[in-house]
């Protein structure tokens, strides 16, 4: 098969692509399985040179294999030559898999999506791991499930368990605001959404940048995603960034029939109509935002920590404007309390599967299973999140200190911490400074979302139903489409979408992992 797949740099991924044969595989029965752990290794499976292991996800930054100074340690100690290979966005990667799988030429370890998971599972393309949990992947097992009480329940289809889930991060986002504007204007800090909006009218109007030109707005962000403090306000979730369903009242809500949500596109769209919003917000792109931020377009905006708070991004705000203070804004009140924004707690950041095919090369198999137990192990973890000791990182007293070099050579480790890490240790150690924003971020109350424990059924189109769903949203809050309508946007979105198909769905299937009675 011609090879289509291509290594690119990365930030977020694992190890490489490559050629187990699967098509046409029965399902496995788990028995006769051996750990290379373990004493009692038959001869057979016992490995005679460096075993070649390709495993494949998305990502970018990823280093070319004679400057990863991460693959090298861990081939060395782990007699393995892990080829890892990482494609940029997640349209193209599941393209190519699917190719690869169709083809049976898939990698020995790779990526999936809960969707796929369950296409793959049903199709008998996955090896089955429920039961080598308990032994062969035992250590595996101990370290996510202390990251995760429900990780692996995220990783079942039809009650056994397909993939290795990597914990997702903590929260990071939350609104931002100009303090250095709120002082020049001698405001006080917005604490509900009218305060807010009171705010970003005198950002928009009284020149807080002192320029003597109207250049700013009140607020700027990504699409719906700007507002998700606010329709946190209302008690619903930001939908399209974050996911559409959540317990209320002891049930299971879908925020497009959540009653709060009228109410919440009204309170937006009074928002838009009082010219205190980046026109542009649903247009945005990319790093627009951030960069409308730093440059002083406007004084509130909703992002990452990471993209305004780490040392270089204070420093390219700064070097646009010294005086600019960029501070952590929390979530105003509303009618629903105060949400700043959703957050699907339980949803792994990556589920990794094993091609059922592996479990013909039992040393091969053995060598997936060593590795994921490793990088499980306290010694593997902290390889895969802080580099080598001694030279990314120094231990004293327990405590880890970092140094120079891991910033300039482990902005791609992440991708080989398959089965996650201690998001609280991990964090605090690299950004220290940041702390307490990481803090701020991590506890602030958010709507918990369910999202990742649903697969859409068969027949329903979530794309279309979504783009039309965006397309609506829109037009109301942009006042083209009168929020008296919305009982209408909702019969067509459950009729010719199917979106009650969807909804019936999920409720089924939340239910049966006991997330919702």
């Amino acid at each position: 098969m011609k090879k289509t797949w291509k290594r690119v740099t990365a930030a977020s991924a694992v190890l490489a692509l490559g050629g187990s044969l699967l098509a046409g595989c029965g399902q496995g029965d788990g028995e006769n399985k051996t750990s290379p752990t373990t004493t009692n290794q038959s001869e057979s499976a016992k490995p005679t040179a460096p075993v070649t292991l390709n495993i494949s996800l998305t990502g970018t930054g990823l280093p070319l294999p004679e400057a990863d100074v991460l693959k090298k340690e861990l081939d060395a100690k782990l007699g393995t030559n892990l080829m890892l290979t990482a494609i940029q966005t997640a349209e193209d990667y599941n393209n190519q898999l699917r190719v690869r799988m169709s083809g049976g030429n898939s990698p020995d370890l790779f990526q999936v999506s809960n969707i796929d998971m369950k296409e793959y599972a049903d199709k008998g393309l996955l090896l089955d791991l429920t039961p080598y949990l308990d032994k062969e992947l035992k250590p595996a097992k101990t370290f996510i499930t202390s990251l995760g009480s429900d990780l692996l329940k995220k990783s079942t289809v039809n009650g056994k368990i397909y993939a290795i889930p990597r914990n997702g991060d903590l929260p990071f986002n939350s609104f931002w605001i100009r303090k250095d504007w709120l002082d020049k204007l001698q405001l006080k800090m917005p604490t509900t959404i009218d305060e807010l909006l009171e705010v970003a009218k005198s950002f928009t109007e009284k020149d807080p940048d002192g320029n003597n030109k109207k250049d700013t707005y009140g607020l700027t962000g990504l699409e719906l995603n700007a507002f998700a403090p606010v329709l946190g306000a209302f008690g619903v979730s930001d939908m399209f960034s974050s996911g559409v369903f959540y317990g209320k009242d002891g049930k299971l809500m879908n925020a497009f029939n959540d009653p709060a949500m009228p109410q919440a596109l009204a309170f937006i769209q009074k928002m838009i109509d009082a010219n205190v919003v980046d026109p542009e917000f649903m247009t945005n792109k990319g790093s627009n935002v951030q960069q409308k931020a730093f440059q002083g377009k406007a004084g509130i905006v909703n992002m990452a920590w990471t993209d305004i708070a780490k040392d270089e991004m204070v420093n390219q705000y700064k070097t646009v404007n010294p005086n600019a203070e960029w501070v952590q804004l929390p979530a105003p009140k509303g009618p629903a309390g105060q949400f700043d924004g959703s957050f699907d707690f339980d949803k792994p950041s990556r589920l990794m599967a094993i091609p059922k095919s592996l479990e013909k090369d039992q040393v091969k198999l053995n060598k997936v299973f060593e590795y994921i137990n490793y990088i499980s192990s306290q010694e593997g973890n902290n390889l895969v999140m802080y580099g080598i000791e001694g030279k990314h990182y120094n231990l004293k007293d327990g405590k880890v200190s970092m140094t120079e070099l891991l910033a300039k050579e482990g902005n791609h480790f992440y991708m080989y911490q398959i089965t996650g890490r201690p998001n609280d240790q991990y964090l605090s150690t690299k950004f220290p400074k940041q702390k307490a924003i990481i803090e701020f971020a991590a506890k602030a109350q958010r709507i918990r979302l369910f999202d990742s424990s649903v697969v859409p059924p068969a027949g329903f189109n979530k794309a279309d139903a979504d783009r039309y769903a965006a397309e609506e949203l829109v037009k109301f809050v942009y006042g083209k489409r009168p929020i008296s309508e919305y009982s209408d946007f909702l019969k067509t979105l459950e009729g010719t979408f199917k979106y009650k198909q969807y909804t019936e769905a999920a409720e089924k299937q939340i239910k049966e992992q006991g997330l919702i009675k």
